[in-house]
């Protein structure tokens, strides 16, 4: 439950507030809340072990289900009961805490994705979830990007396999620029780590915070076989 009474369901209804909101540019974002495939849970504090369990096992649940809730927009959101009042800088180590802590009960079950590289230098990073890639976004109170501000830490699970679909569709390029253009009204800036994939490592995005060319990313693959006896 989350500070001052709030329960997970009206967690989850500010959220889609924001969502709806003149401080929230994605479109998609919006379209996948008002057509009802987003997904929704409330965890405990991010980076616990507990949580990561419970995180692990609804993400994974999504993933393997996701074509069945929306074949292009299904998004799964993750919201945390705290750590509260991180700036950006401690957000960002605790969104790779959390993504580590998956990453290392996943390996344990599932294969890679097939199109994303596990190496977060690489310019075709993607995070992987029961074999598949997601585009993941960060968002707390105090990011210094306001489509990205909201009251509970979180992290939204986009999958690059329906990226792909909208692609195709001509569809995809349409949202990019469309949020594009909203975020230039709203803050008067695009994100100035902002890439498509293939172009540098997406690894820089997730957290939102601006990070300087010689940013490393602290997330190490874990792809042989010791590192799955040590992630048990």
């Amino acid at each position: 439950m989350a500070t001052g009474g709030s329960k997970p369901e009206e967690i989850g209804a500010a959220f889609g507030a924001k969502l709806l909101s003149d401080t929230f540019s994605c479109v998609a974002g919006k379209t996948a809340w008002l057509r009802g495939s987003l997904a929704h849970s409330h965890f405990g504090p991010m980076g616990k072990p507990a949580t990561t369990d419970e995180l692990s096992a609804a993400v994974t649940d999504f993933a393997l289900r996701r074509d069945d809730i929306d074949e292009l927009l299904a998004t799964f959101v993750a919201t945390f009961e705290g750590p509260f009042g991180l700036d950006e800088t401690d957000f960002e180590a605790l969104l790779w805490e959390q993504l580590q802590g998956l990453h290392d009960r996943d390996v344990c079950r599932f294969a890679q994705a097939d199109f994303a590289d596990p190496d977060p230098a690489s310019d075709h990073f993607a995070f992987s979830i029961a074999g598949q890639a997601f585009f993941v976004v960060g968002m707390h109170a105090h990011s210094s990007r306001i489509t990205r501000r909201f009251s509970h830490p979180t992290l939204v699970f986009n999958s690059h396999m329906q990226f792909e679909r909208l692609r195709e569709r001509g569809i995809y390029g349409r949202i990019r620029n469309a949020v594009r253009v909203r975020e230039m009204a709203l803050q008067g800036s695009i994100n100035p780590n902002l890439s498509d994939f293939g172009e540098r490592s997406e690894a820089v995005q997730y957290s939102g915070r601006a990070t300087s060319p010689a940013w490393i990313c602290p997330f190490r693959p874990r792809t042989d076989g010791l590192d799955r006896e040590d992630a048990r």
